[in-house]
Formats: C-alpha cells, sequence, structure tokens
C-alpha cells in the first residue's frame, strides 16, 4: 500500500474529546479515494458506492501527522474497488481500516458505465518516455 496523503491535524479537526473527529478523517479518505480512482479509470465521472466497515483502531490529536494509503483491490465492469489505511506518520500506528471502498465510473446518462480497465498503472507506464 501506497502512502502519499499526510494530514496535520489542527484544532478544527477535534472533536470535544480532543482527539480527530471521525468525520473530518471520512471525508479526507472518500476524497483520497475518488482520486485514486479517477487517476487509474482515467475517467473524472465516478461516485462511491460502498464503504464497508470502518475500523477505529486507535486515536490522532493535535499535531500529530497522519498518512492515508489506498491501494486497489480489484476491478470489476464499472467499478474499482480499494482499500484503507490510515496510520500516525511518526509511530506508524494504525489509527484506522477500512477493507473496501467501491467506485463506479458514471456515464453522462447518469448510469454505470465501463471503464475498460483491469490493472493498476503508475504514472511512469502512462508517459512513452517513460518521464513523470
Amino acid at each position: 500500500m501506497n502512502f502519499h496523503t499526510r494530514k496535520w491535524i489542527k484544532p478544527e479537526d477535534l472533536n470535544p474529546n480532543g482527539t480527530l473527529f471521525g468525520g473530518s478523517l471520512l471525508r479526507w479518505i472518500d476524497e483520497e479515494a475518488a482520486i485514486y480512482a479517477i487517476i487509474q479509470l482515467d475517467q473524472a465521472h465516478i461516485v462511491t458506492k460502498y464503504i464497508s466497515e470502518i475500523n477505529f483502531v486507535s486515536s490522532a490529536r493535535q499535531g500529530d501527522i497522519i498518512e492515508l494509503g489506498i491501494a486497489a483491490v480489484r476491478f470489476g465492469t464499472t467499478s474499482l474497488t480499494m482499500c484503507c489505511e490510515v496510520r500516525n506518520k511518526i509511530s506508524r500506528k494504525s489509527i484506522l481500516t477500512i477493507d473496501e471502498l467501491v467506485f463506479v465510473c458514471m456515464g453522462d446518462d447518469g448510469k454505470p458505465k465501463p471503464h475498460g480497465k483491469t490493472e493498476v498503472t503508475y504514472i511512469k507506464d502512462r508517459f512513452a518516455d517513460g518521464e513523470a
């Protein structure tokens, strides 16, 4: 799993207990997963279809730096299923895991549309000269 996005936990991200508000974290995950799906499916029109059980393993506090990891699990005809882990950047302690996030490619008619992808692609593979 690659961890690309990092967030610095600030006062506005906290709940009344002084720990990271789960809603803020889920918003960040949904955005990160959507960006990942858009890039992998090479389609701008995607929607969140399903998020499996969300396992909050530990908390984060103000000043912590967390990182979000997303990985493709499988490609469907119109969908991409991913998994996610969020961890503390410094301690590497897991904060949250999600086994399945499913995004669906949408056509102009608002219905699921086949995307034609079957495997993960990387930036270096998208350019003929290999430079990214």
